[in-house]
């Protein structure tokens, strides 16, 4: 149960690996890049993660990589690696068309603040991986690698199944209620969801200010540590970032933690929803890790936590997409629809008691963590279900989301269908650097 799922029938190979290979002149970006492209081709047709590709751009911004490195300049830490990006996020080459027909065509005027970091450190992006419509609940055409019957997630299903096939090193997601961890646990993938407000939102497609956050999708925690370097910088053009010093992930977790991290295990309101496979690898996790683990239960107050997420998201969704409701509704999905209508039921008293209960929950973790490095709770209820209608479950990631708090998917268990069930890593607010630590920590213990 606690044996790593293989993401692809070869081994992935990691950032720092293809950084030294580039570095050694083993490989060139454009090898690498036309590699990836090759992979897709072989293998996209059952999985259709890709939302647009355009193999010339892609290779001709691989080259100019190679010149740059040829030309002896300083390189950034993702020099030549390509990348996957959600297709809700700006792109100035390449169509964002946001999982649905009413943007179709749509190419935006420049790069959201994300893309030009990742351009800066030296990444080739390779294309736009599919997102459910407009990042919500209607899913996309993708599937899951490991078994194409069943749901990869969503709403970020096309970059954790691009990461998860090796078709990519690295993709970028975003999430709002589970929209990052959930499709992470499902294709068997690292997922990280940072703190909120750590990584710019501008020109990203807004579905909940408060909510909303950008993540990524890695075959390794030194991975994600190495892109939310490059992401997590202060951008003024986004209002819920905060001027601070930048948090040097990959620095802090490389060091070992001064003790030994203790976890709490956190059911959550929604443990009954959790299935006998999941609950069942848990055990063995708990007992696996013995004395630096302790089960805990969250205050009651706990339990207002979806419907206070649930007031947020849809008030904002009814807002941030009214006018497609108004002038295209026929072309929306209904589950869209009747979201948007609830939306427009909502009182500004019932939005700001959610804003309220929000700020009162992040007071009480921010307690819990007084005495715990890190809580430890599922990523989804169990494996991915079967079909491709839904995208799942999100509600152990809801609590988290309202928060804002940093999480991590970490793909160790296995179900009896043969699919991964993640684990779900939870740190306190902004404290984002001592959490991949802590993840790091265990995934040494369970080796």
């Amino acid at each position: 149960m606690l044996d790593k799922i293989e993401t692809s029938p070869s081994a992935p190979q990691t950032i720092a690996q293809l950084v030294s290979a580039l570095n050694e002149g083993k490989l060139s970006a454009f090898d690498l890049t036309q590699a990836c492209l090759e992979h897709i081709k072989n293998h996209d047709d059952n999985i259709e993660a890709w939302a647009f590709l355009d193999g010339d751009l892609a290779l001709a911004s691989a080259k100019i990589a190679d010149n740059y490195r040829h030309l002896g300049k300083p390189l950034g830490p993702l020099h030549g690696i390509p990348i996957g990006i959600k297709d809700i996020i700006d792109t100035e080459q390449m169509p964002t068309e946001m999982g649905t027909p009413l943007h179709k065509g749509r190419t935006p005027s420049e790069d959201a603040k994300l893309v030009s970091l990742l351009k800066e450190a030296g990444a080739v992006i390779l294309g736009k991986t599919v997102t459910s419509e407009m990042a919500v609940l209607s899913p996309g055409k993708t599937r899951n690698p490991h078994n194409s019957a069943h749901t990869p997630g969503g709403s970020s299903s096309g970059s954790a199944a691009a990461v998860a096939s090796s078709m990519v090193p690295v993709a970028i997601g975003t999430q709002t209620n589970g929209s990052v961890i959930r499709p992470a646990s499902y294709c068997g993938v690292f997922g990280f969801k940072p703190s909120f407000g750590s990584i710019s939102r501008h020109r990203v497609l807004q579905g909940s200010a408060p909510l909303d956050t950008v993540g990524i999708f890695a075959n390794s925690i030194e991975d994600i540590a190495t892109v939310a370097d490059t992401l997590m910088v202060f951008d003024a053009n986004d209002p819920d970032m905060e001027m601070k010093s930048r948090p040097q992930i990959s620095e802090i977790s490389s060091q070992a933690p001064p003790l030994d991290p203790r976890f709490a295990f956190v059911r959550s309101p929604v443990w009954d929803r959790a299935e006998e496979n999941t609950k069942d690898g848990f055990r063995e996790l708990i007992e696996h890790l013995g004395g630096t683990i302790d089960l805990f239960d969250l205050p009651s107050i706990f339990d207002k936590a979806h419907d206070a997420h649930k007031v947020l998201m849809e008030a904002d969704i009814a807002k941030n997409f009214q006018e497609a409701y108004e002038n295209s509704k026929d072309i929306l999905s209904p589950t869209l629809s009747e979201m948007i209508e609830r939306g427009q039921k909502i009182t500004a008293v019932d939005y700001n008691q959610a804003l309220d209960l929000r700020s009162e929950l992040k007071y009480i973790l921010n307690d819990i963590f007084e005495d715990y490095d890190a809580i430890i709770t599922p990523s989804a209820p169990g494996e991915a279900p079967k079909g491709i209608e839904s995208t799942g479950d999100p509600s152990f990631c809801t609590i988290w989301s309202l928060c804002g708090t940093p999480a991590l998917n970490l793909p160790i268990l296995q179900g009896e269908q043969d699919l991964p069930i993640g684990v779900q890593l939870v740190g306190n607010f902004n404290d984002d650097a001592r959490l991949i630590r802590t993840a790091k920590w265990l995934l040494n213990k369970l080796q």
